[in-house]
């Protein structure tokens, strides 16, 4: 199997597995698929830790206002009887207003948050870490796995304005949001490698020959954008390093200099020919004007 290793600009996002032959529109489909559910699945895991905190969302006519307001507009909330977490509601307060604030007790609370790290570890990035490759089949554990919580959680369902249900629904807007700019649609999606577009209509070995052994690193880019930058030869991290260990060497180096003191050769102790010069009656000789009194 050939081992692509998927990089969105220098940002490196996960493994795939694929093989020599096959044809780049459905390695292009494959990849934008588990990098747009990566997403979905990041979204998620930001959102119901509010749901967790502060219960469902509020509708979108009651959003940011002050408990004076609604009920001076006389608002309602029709879902807040509808959908009640399992077990009932804790009353948490939401500062910014966008959640009714009847959040699920301690327990049901825990299940949620339980999932969400287990569904962020199974998309992790770690697992590029550990060389394991993630499919399609994984995104899907994960996405299921946090629906599954939330039923257990929210057994009459979440209200359809719900950001969390509208994600499990394929019914999410974005527009508007920084998250937007992060999903790739197949059509609008390139891939490249060796600073060259993989074109449509060819196959994976076009470009890197019958060789099922290979690993190479491609990029994900949107079209229109043109090819990815270059990357620098020595990362952000290894430039970091380099920089720790020459001033790690400089200071060994300053250390050595000031310890390297050699007064003690000038010692007698440390002359090899003392013992010589002893028997041969040299010890003690000054060299220098005699100081004898001159003669009267």
């Amino acid at each position: 199997m050939v081992q692509l290793h998927v990089k969105r600009g220098d940002e490196s996002q996960f493994l795939f597995n694929t093989t020599v032959d096959a044809p780049l529109e459905t390695v292009i489909q494959q990849i934008t698929t588990i990098y747009n559910g990566r997403l979905k699945v990041d979204r998620l895991c930001s959102e119901i830790p509010e749901l967790a905190d502060h219960g469902i969302t509020l509708p979108p006519n009651m959003q940011g206002l002050t408990e004076e307001q609604i009920v001076e507009l006389k608002l309602k909330d029709e879902w807040e009887d509808k959908c009640v977490p399992s077990g009932g509601p804790v009353f948490k307060k939401d500062e910014i207003g966008r959640r009714n604030g009847h959040a699920p007790n301690d327990k049901m609370k825990d299940v949620l948050m339980k999932t969400v790290e287990e569904a962020k570890a199974l998309i992790s990035k770690k697992q590029l870490q550990a060389n394991v490759c993630v499919t399609m089949e994984m995104v899907k554990e994960a996405l299921d796995q946090l629906r599954g919580a939330v039923m257990i959680v929210y057994p009459m369902g979440l209200p359809p304005h719900d950001p969390i249900r509208m994600e499990f629904e394929d019914r999410e807007d974005l527009s508007g949001t920084q998250a937007s700019l992060q999903v790739i649609t197949e059509d609008e999606c390139q891939l490249w490698w060796a600073a060259k577009e993989m074109q449509r209509g060819k196959k994976l070995q076009d470009y890197i020959g019958k060789n099922e052994k290979t690993k190479l690193v491609i990029k994900i880019q949107k079209k229109g954008q043109g090819a990815p930058a270059r990357e620098p030869l020595v990362t952000d991290e290894q430039h970091k390093q380099m920089i720790k260990h020459y001033y790690k060497r400089q200071e060994e180096l300053k250390k050595l200099e000031e310890a390297d003191d050699d007064t003690y050769l000038d010692s007698e102790w440390s002359d090899r020919q003392a013992l010589k010069k002893k028997f041969q009656g040299l010890t003690n000789i000054k060299w220098g004007p005699s100081l004898a009194s001159p003669l009267p």
